[in-house]
């Protein structure tokens, strides 16, 4: 596994928000909240080196030349369902952010994605994409997610997750070694159902309530 372009975000307050979420106990507004803030603050780290454009400003006391995000450049991607819950909290850092939205699900048998809906602002060609979705486990949907997005031929892609397993890191990093991966930890490893082991459980379940 290459580190080079995998970066685990050990802000204390990312692993201290993370903890909380991992309870078993935790409720869904608390899970529900508690990823919100989570994702605001990994997204200070993931657009670290957001493009910048300059404006003129006029302070109280003179015109300049000063630097603003250029946002509507910038599209986040949710892998549906469980990535919207990734999406309020990125958008409190860049709220002139497009969304679009991909649709997979994992085939119970062969653990291969699905694709099912796929929704994109248009003009992709100039843009820069961040995939969220909180849980990178066998990485099968995330590399099929971002090969359907580079059809696009977008100007650069990120992947950010909550909580990876070495084995998703290994699958979406041979397929796409290009793509950075950004998450809050890098668990142990898969059980036999394809799931995050210690993990939190399904995030999908835990943010919307759903079994």
């Amino acid at each position: 596994m290459s580190s080079s372009n995998v970066h685990v975000i050990d802000h204390p307050l990312v692993q201290h928000k993370l903890t909380l979420m991992r309870r078993k106990d935790a409720s869904t507004n608390s899970f529900r909240r508690l990823l919100g803030e989570l994702s605001t603050l990994m997204a200070y780290e993931v657009t670290r080196d957001m493009p910048l454009q300059d404006i003129q400003v006029e302070t109280p006391l003179e015109t300049m030349t000063s630097k603003v995000i250029d946002g509507k450049k910038l599209v986040l991607v949710s892998i549906l369902r469980a990535g919207n819950g990734f999406l309020d909290g990125m958008l409190n850092v860049v709220p002139g952010a497009r969304i679009g939205h991909i649709g997979l699900y994992r085939d119970p048998e062969t653990l291969q994605p699905v694709e099912y809906y796929f929704k994109m602002p248009s003009e992709m060609q100039e843009r820069d994409i961040i995939v969220v979705d909180p849980m990178l486990a066998t990485g099968n949907s995330a590399a099929a997610a971002v090969a359907r997005l580079k059809q696009l031929q977008p100007r650069s892609v990120k992947f950010v997750c909550l909580l990876a397993a070495p084995e998703g890191v290994a699958t979406l990093q041979a397929a796409h070694p290009d793509v950075p991966i950004f998450t809050a930890a890098i668990d142990r490893e898969l059980d036999a159902h394809g799931y995050i082991l210690p993990g939190l459980g399904d995030a999908g379940d835990r943010i919307f309530g759903t079994k």
